[in-house]
């Protein structure tokens, strides 16, 4: 029976603008020790992995998972030394980073979790980023994934500067890697130069998981092409199998097979013992609403300043964003589809980041997700919630059982890496493979 994958989306305070805000709720995201506490409820879940966000670029009046946090591969570390079993995953962008050094990173925290690393692969949304990085600016959307698709492969190709079995550490004749297993680079692109090796061995995964959120048509197809995980933001399920269908073309058009990519839909849950208490919920919520942060939310998902028009007012059509265009994309089609103001639809952004909203009792819960989950609109779901640690825990403790009870998803863990997680096989070398395909 096929089973469903679970994510958990950690914002250290919470989804929604306000939820610090609710009593009891974590306000402090630089605390390892409560990160660790999260991680570990994911991983009690028998989550696959647990997903770090990540930009390089912040202010005051950004939402408050975001004004301050651990730089995610530093926190990776830790966290592998922290848990056993549950995947770990964080975002680096390919704009304003190096490959060697990314490479280098991820290889040795794959190292250090017994391979449960994934790296999710962003251009990077914000212009403000360019001036933290010496640049006068952030380059235009279609070169950032031309930018992309190079990194990766140069990444790809550093990781393997060895073959699996390099290392042999012969005491008897002195050899401690086996040099004829040693592959140099030699990379010259439009972009990027990279002599290599790579100074480690082959990650224990081969290579880390690739996960990607793109949504734009450029970003389906580098995801299409690359993706091993795609986070998909979807509010209507017929949407949600569509974007499916159109991602997996994606996939066999670059010569992949069709279920290559696992796709994980974002849903931002509220669990009540009743429905009327989960309703409770959503409305001390939003009297907690700080609407200027809830604005610059919205604006950002947009792709425009949204402060500029009429709050009660109906949403305009907008130009195309060449910021997080999936966001746009879906949070335009809910405003059409529900007749909703600016003000309407600040308020669901302010929810979830604009992810779908999922409120009910954990029957509720556990209800919605089989449907959407069975009627192949997804693969699983990228869980977050609104404030921290007691959702999180409710979801964990009280739908989790019941998705276990139904058959629908993992007891306990059955392997060890973050691949055999999410039943993704291991690359081979590309050396292994160019000697089968002669055998053959």
């Amino acid at each position: 029976m096929r089973k469903m994958h679970l994510g958990s989306l950690s914002h250290g305070v919470g989804g929604h603008v306000a939820g610090w805000r609710m009593p009891g709720a974590e306000t402090e995201k630089e605390r390892f020790e409560k990160v660790a506490q999260a991680v570990k409820t994911a991983e009690r879940g028998k989550f696959d992995f647990v997903f770090f966000a990540d930009a390089v670029n912040t202010g005051a009046d950004a939402a408050p998972g975001f004004i301050v946090r651990f730089e995610p591969l530093t926190l990776l570390g830790a966290l592998s030394v922290a848990t056993s079993r549950i995947g770990l995953v964080a975002t680096v962008s390919t704009t304003y980073s190096e490959p060697y050094n990314v490479a280098r990173a991820f290889a040795s925290l794959d190292h250090l979790s017994g391979g449960r690393i994934g790296w999710n692969v962003v251009t990077g949304s914000s212009p403000d980023a360019a001036a933290n990085f010496s640049r006068e600016k952030h380059p235009p959307h279609a070169e950032r994934y031309a930018m992309a698709e190079e990194y990766i492969q140069v990444v790809k190709g550093l990781w393997d500067s060895w073959e699996d079995d390099a290392a042999v550490a012969d005491k008897a004749t002195g050899v401690f890697m086996d040099a004829s297993k040693l592959h140099v680079l030699n990379h010259a692109g439009t972009y990027y130069t990279v002599k290599g090796p790579l100074n480690a061995s082959r990650p224990p995964q081969g290579y880390p998981v690739i996960f990607q959120a793109g949504a734009s048509d450029r970003g389906l197809e580098l995801a299409g092409a690359t993706a091993e995980v795609v986070f998909a933001s979807q509010w209507f399920k017929e949407d949600a199998i569509a974007f499916c269908n159109r991602l997996r073309d994606q996939a066999e058009a670059a010569g992949r097979p069709r279920d290559a990519i696992r796709i994980l839909l974002g849903v931002s849950t509220i669990i009540g013992e009743t429905r009327e208490e989960a309703q409770d919920i959503i409305a001390r919520l939003g009297a907690m609403v700080d609407p200027v942060a809830a604005m610059r939310v919205l604006s950002d998902r947009l792709g425009a300043d949204m402060s500029q028009f009429d709050i009660d007012g109906p949403v305009p059509d907008l130009p195309p964003s060449t910021m997080m265009q999936g966001h746009a994309r879906v949070l335009q089609a809910v405003a059409r589809r529900f007749n909703l103001t600016i003000r309407q639809l600040r308020d669901y952004a302010a929810v979830s980041s604009g992810h779908r909203v999922l409120a009910g009792t954990a029957r509720d819960v556990a209800d919605d997700l089989q449907d959407w989950f069975e009627s192949g609109a997804c693969d699983g779901f990228a869980i977050m919630t609104p404030f921290s640690p007691q959702p999180f825990e409710r979801f964990v403790d009280q739908v989790v059982p019941i998705l276990q009870q139904r058959g629908l998803y993992r007891s306990d863990y059955a392997g060890t890496t973050l691949r055999e997680h999410l039943l993704l096989p291991r690359p081979a070398h590309p050396a292994t493979r160019k000697a089968v395909s002669s055998a053959a």
